[in-house]
């Protein structure tokens, strides 16, 4: 079939491989080109089909030559269908990782529960014996509590009271005043049981109970924190309160995992183009701002740079690991230098629907929102009859 991208609102109703093995590529060639990272051999990344957490996969595998177990939650293909874009990512990195002979096989389920919890063990125990390294990397607007089966779905608000200010709707280009009510208490919770540290915290604890869990073993979940100009809907926003949460639950695990010399981290990463990013009112002008800025300045990276240099500058440098006043590892420091900030705190000023052509770089937004789907990559011929039916290769859970 001929695949073309159809959009709606922030999200892309259809994926193409051979774009998302591109983008693969792509990955894989940058890590490659670093050089070789001193770091783990048998990772497990939960959340590893898109954005930093298939970043990580990616920088585990090719940069320290690791085994990876990756989870995920992902569409199929059907004839005349396409799969999720996260199928496909999937399914390339398998293919080129089994390619390289390194070991990589996954689990396509819902990362909430026990039930994919168990299936992930059995095959570390089967496969691998132990994990040195955990990745959490989940995003996803609802969960199904475990223990007691309620369904929580989280909100994208303020806190306190009403914030208005300034958005873009990427596709047109039109900015625009936006007002969001602020959330609930129930709201509140609610995100915080969906994308705070609770579950983190039931993994790693199986993971240690089950004995798969090597001595010395590492485990890092992700974060934002960002500027003055998108704190009220974020850090001071109900997703930010579930960062709160997610970033006290490494000093609980960390605590855990003390019979193991075990650590938990979290890495304050950059700004990004992604499925969730693209949901939050604000953000997209922002990014739009700082990516101006950032490749003028010769700065910005992408996911994968990101965790190519959180795992050889940081994690694996083998010094000692630095952290920030609250315990984070922050790779948003290039975003948050001074002289960055001022710049896209003065743009941000300026933008409006006429002068963000200028002041921004909302093409490269726009490329980046359609390389998720793996379009508007080049070298890729989207005029091509494409086979939709793509199998991933290390899929271990296929019924």
């Amino acid at each position: 079939m001929i695949i073309a991208p159809r959009i709606r609102g922030f999200i892309c109703l259809t994926a193409h491989p051979q774009g998302c093995e591109q983008n693969i590529v792509n990955q894989i060639n940058h890590v490659k080109s670093k050089g070789a990272i001193n770091g783990p051999k048998r990772v497990l990344v939960i959340g590893s089909s898109t954005g930093f957490g298939l970043a990580s996969r990616i920088t585990a595998a090719f940069g320290s030559e690791a085994s990876t177990v990756g989870v995920y939650f992902e569409k199929p293909p059907a004839p005349g269908k396409t799969a999720s874009a996260g199928w496909y990512n999937t399914a390339a990195f398998e293919a080129k990782a089994q390619e390289a002979g390194l070991y990589a096989k996954s689990i396509n389920g819902d990362a909430f529960s026990d039930d994919i919890k168990r299936q992930v063990i059995d095959l570390i125990k089967a496969d691998l014996g132990q994990i040195d390294l955990v990745i959490y990397s989940l995003a996803s607007p609802r969960r199904t509590h475990p223990k007691t089966g309620v369904v929580y779905n989280s909100v994208l608000k303020p806190i306190g009271q009403v914030f208005t200010n300034k958005t873009v709707d990427f596709h047109t280009g039109l900015v625009s005043d936006i007002s969001i009510q602020p959330a609930n208490e129930e709201e509140i919770e609610n995100t915080v049981a969906v994308m705070g540290g609770e579950d983190w915290g039931f993994w790693i604890e199986d993971l240690k109970a089950a004995g798969v869990l090597a001595q010395g073993a590492t485990t890092v979940a992700y974060s934002y924190i960002g500027p003055a100009i998108t704190e009220a809907v974020y850090r001071n926003g109900t997703i930010g309160r579930a960062k709160d949460d997610l970033e006290a639950t490494a000093f609980s695990i960390t605590e855990k995992l003390k019979d193991l010399d075990g650590k938990a981290y979290v890495s304050v990463n950059k700004a990004l183009v992604t499925q969730s990013s693209s949901a939050i009112p604000v953000i997209p002008l922002y990014i739009s701002l700082l990516y101006k800025v950032m490749k003028d300045a010769g700065l910005h990276e992408g996911c994968i740079e990101q965790m190519q240099r959180l795992f050889q500058d940081r994690l694996f440098s083998g010094k000692e690991i630095a952290t920030d006043e609250k315990g984070r590892i922050r790779v948003d420091d290039w975003e948050m230098r001074e002289d960055v900030q001022a710049e896209v705190a003065k743009l941000w000023e300026e933008s409006d629907t006429d002068t963000l052509p200028q002041t921004g770089d909302l093409a490269g937004y726009k490329k980046d929102f359609l390389n998720l789907f793996g379009f508007d990559v080049a070298g890729v011929d989207y005029d091509a009859e494409t086979d939709e039916m793509v199998q991933i290769p290390g899929l271990s859970n296929k019924a």
